[in-house]
This record gives C-alpha cells, sequence and structure tokens, in this order.
C-alpha cells in the first residue's frame, strides 16, 4: 500500500491570536510526549451525491474548505498553532506563536474496504495516513492533520495531535468544533464558551503535600521489556456484553464490566502465575471530580490515573463482579484531595528528576484500559456525513486496550487490544468464552 502526497501546508490562524508562553500543568507533562495518531474513515458518498474523483479543490471533501475551516478554529484553539518550547527552568511549555498546523492532502493506492475492512492500529497504518513527527520534543509541530483519497472514492482524516496539549476530552472539542465550522455553522452552536486554557487551576500546591500513595506514576512499575506485539479490534455484542454485566452486580458501568472480563481473558491468555501480582492502570476524567469543578470546556490534560492491584488467582477464580468492583472503588476514590495528592507527588517526582522516563514499558502481568465510552467520537461530520469507523491508527505497547462504541449504538461496543501474537488465539478463545 502507498500514498502519494499532493500538498503539504502550514495553516496559520485565520485571525490575530494572543501570543504568549503557555504554562503546563504536571498532569500535561506525565502523559507521553508524543503525538496521539487517530483516523477517521469516510466512506464514498452514493453515486450522484459527490464525486471523490474530482479534483482536490471542490466536491467531496474539497480540502480547501477543510483548510479554511482549520484556519478559523485555530483562533480559539490558537495554542494548536503554537510549538513546543522549553522554559527557563527546563520545564516544558508551549509557544504560542500563531506559526500554525500541518495540513497534508495524499492520494492512496489502496481502497476504503482494503485498510479499513478489517482495520488493526499499526506503524504501517499510521505512516499511510497521519503525518508523523520524529520527536516529539522541542520545538515540535503541536498539531498535524492528513486527508487521504481513497482509490475508492472515500477519505481517511488522519490526526496527529501532541499529548501535551489535550486528552481525549480536549480533542472531541477541537474536532467538533472544526467540522462544526467545516459545515458552515458557527461554532457557538456546539460550545457556547470559548475553550478555557489557563492551566494554572492544576498547580501543585506550596509546599506540596502527598496524602495518598501514587504508584501508577513511579518509574519502578514500568519495568517490563518491549516486547512484539499486535493490535485486534473485538466487536462485543450487546448480548455479550449483558451476559457479562450480568455476572456483575447490578448497576455495574458497561467499563468496569467489561474491563474485568478483558483483565480475566488476558491473564488466561498470558498463563499469569496464580500467585503473582496483576495491575491495571485507570484514568478518571477529573473535570467534574475537582472542588470547585474544572470549566466544562477546559482545554488540556484533566486525567488522573490510578492502579488496581489483584492477585492473579482472584483474577481468575473470584466473581467477575469482585474484580468490577475493584475497579468501581479504584475509579471513586479519585476525588479532589487524590487529584491535588497526584499533582503535588509529579511536583516531587519532577524535581528528584525521576519521573517515567519515555521507553519504558509495563511488564507483562500489567494492563490498562482506556475508556472512550460516552465520547461523542463518531460525530466528526465535516458535512458530508459521520465516519463509519474512528480509531488510533497505532497503539503504543502491549497490554494497553482502547474500549469504544459502535457507530452504531445498536451494535454494542468495540474493544482495541494491543497483545502478543504468540497469546492471540488463547486471548480470543477466553474473551468470547469458546
Amino acid at each position: 500500500m502507498k500514498v502519494e502526497v499532493v500538498d503539504t501546508t502550514l495553516v496559520t490562524p485565520s485571525e490575530p491570536t494572543p501570543r504568549h508562553t503557555l504554562w503546563l500543568s504536571n498532569l500535561d507533562l506525565a502523559v507521553p510526549k508524543t503525538h496521539t495518531p487517530l483516523v477517521y474513515y469516510y466512506p464514498a458518498p452514493p453515486a450522484g451525491d459527490g464525486d471523490g474523483e474530482k479534483e482536490e479543490g471542490e466536491g467531496f471533501f474539497a480540502p480547501e474548505r477543510l483548510r479554511e475551516a482549520l484556519a478559523r478554529a485555530l483562533v480559539p484553539f490558537y495554542p494548536l498553532a503554537g510549538r513546543m518550547a522549553t522554559g527557563p527552568e527546563g520545564r516544558l511549555e508551549i509557544d504560542c506563536n500563531g506559526e500554525g498546523a500541518l495540513f497534508v492532502v495524499a492520494r492512496a493506492d489502496f481502497t476504503g474496504d482494503e485498510m479499513f475492512r478489517d482495520f488493526e492500529p499499526s506503524p504501517e497504518a499510521r505512516r499511510l495516513l497521519v503525518p508523523f513527527a520524529a520527536s516529539g520534543d522541542p520545538p515540535c509541530l503541536l498539531a498535524m492533520v492528513q486527508v487521504t483519497f481513497l482509490k475508492c472514492g472515500g477519505v481517511a482524516v488522519g490526526t496527529g495531535m501532541h499529548h501535551v496539549t489535550m486528552d481525549g476530552a480536549g480533542a472531541i472539542q477541537f474536532i467538533r468544533t472544526w467540522t462544526t465550522l467545516a459545515r458552515g455553522l458557527d461554532a457557538a452552536y456546539v460550545y457556547p464558551s470559548p475553550p478555557v486554557h489557563d492551566r494554572t487551576v492544576l498547580r501543585a500546591r506550596s509546599p506540596p503535600h502527598v496524602t495518598f500513595e501514587h504508584p501508577v506514576y513511579s518509574p519502578s512499575n514500568l519495568n517490563g521489556l518491549p516486547r512484539p506485539f499486535v493490535t485486534r479490534v473485538y466487536a462485543v455484542s450487546p448480548k455479550l456484553l449483558a451476559d457479562i454485566k450480568s455476572s456483575c452486580a447490578p448497576g455495574v458501568s458497561t467499563y468496569c464490566a467489561l474491563t474485568a472480563h478483558l483483565w480475566r481473558a488476558m491473564c488466561v491468555a498470558r498463563g499469569l502465575a496464580p500467585d503473582a501480582e496483576s495491575r491495571l492502570r485507570v484514568p478518571a476524567n477529573i473535570r467534574q471530580r475537582l472542588r470547585p469543578q474544572l470549566p466544562a470546556n477546559y482545554f488540556g490534560n484533566a486525567i488522573v490515573r490510578d492502579l488496581v492491584t489483584v492477585r492473579v488467582g482472584d483474577v481468575l477464580s473470584q466473581p467477575l463482579g469482585f474484580v468490577a468492583e475493584r475497579i468501581k472503588r479504584a475509579v471513586a476514590r479519585v476525588d479532589d484531595a487524590f487529584v491535588r495528592s497526584v499533582i503535588d507527588y509529579l511536583e516531587l517526582e519532577s524535581e528528584k528528576g525521576s519521573q517515567a522516563a519515555r521507553g519504558q514499558f509495563m511488564p507483562e502481568t500489567d494492563l490498562w484500559v482506556v475508556s472512550w465510552l460516552g465520547m461523542p467520537i463518531h460525530d466528526a461530520d465535516f458535512g458530508w456525513g459521520c465516519p463509519k469507523f474512528v480509531a488510533p491508527a497505532q497503539m503504543f505497547g502491549s497490554g494497553t486496550a482502547y474500549v469504544t462504541q459502535a457507530p452504531d449504538k445498536d451494535d454494542g461496543v468495540s474493544v482495541l487490544f494491543a497483545l502478543e501474537p504468540e497469546y492471540l488465539q488463547c486471548f480470543e478463545k477466553a474473551f468470547y468464552g469458546e
């Protein structure tokens, strides 16, 4: 499979924007210092509704229309037009200089079915569909987009947004603004208030005061070795999901039940020793957990991680509801006091220079499950309909998973899971109860 780049431009904000450096919080700095690659797939329109074979300047997914909307979206989201920078004391920050976001137009020699019918996130998929930055270090770009016209007339839109700029909720906020403008609507139609960029509300206390243990942020828990892995997308039908949830207490969330089920299948597939400890990394959105709450339109990283540690034997032998309840308790304990403790812990770790370094991996006993449930990832309508498929273009380590809603909610949910290839067959049998 190949793509040919047709055009590359830097899109700058359509109006003058503030010029300053933007302070990054400890939660911004605790994420991987890389671009998050996502891909949206839009099938070719029915005959007569548009022509994917037209020149790129007109018709289906006209790049000029997307560029103009992007330039307008970069006005309220002006940090994305800036560059990563290093402050006077060596701390990363954003230089809001308005230099622009990268916009690439490309043509592919493959069809949508060839790429997306059995899509698997991989370095190859990322190389083909998302612009690539050799490094996430200063003075790198913060936002990159690629519009790829496929051989069948469909289109793939690949985005690479630097993780220090935003979390998943922030990414949705930006994408929905961009797509709303591309449809010719006012951005206030979706977000009446502009994004909030001031991150000092998440500044550490002086002096820092750590009141909880936070092993999930310790480099000692990232002592695994790099292992070859592949990523598969597993459909979870409404019936399978109902069966999984029926094994848990009434009212259990989809995330807690499905993650418990995934955890058990992983322990079976990897053949972990019953007396070994297995750890689950659980992310929690803190926007509504702080007191006072963060603004609903806060644009930045507002995710705190917690760690659930359970003996493998218990994951396998206890009722599924036991594991789901442990996950639920970990998510529930992330309140204002816990969040402030995390921020202060990261402040002290930063001063000691012992934050987890890039290139460290989870051990084979561990699992990291990110939830996109409830996030309107399929609402990305540029004016030619919603995407048929949305997924990360690449995963970054074995044992990581995403739980997402299917495009049609009646189709259940999907689990994207990265695992060593030798365990796949056993995992799939355990996951589907065969």
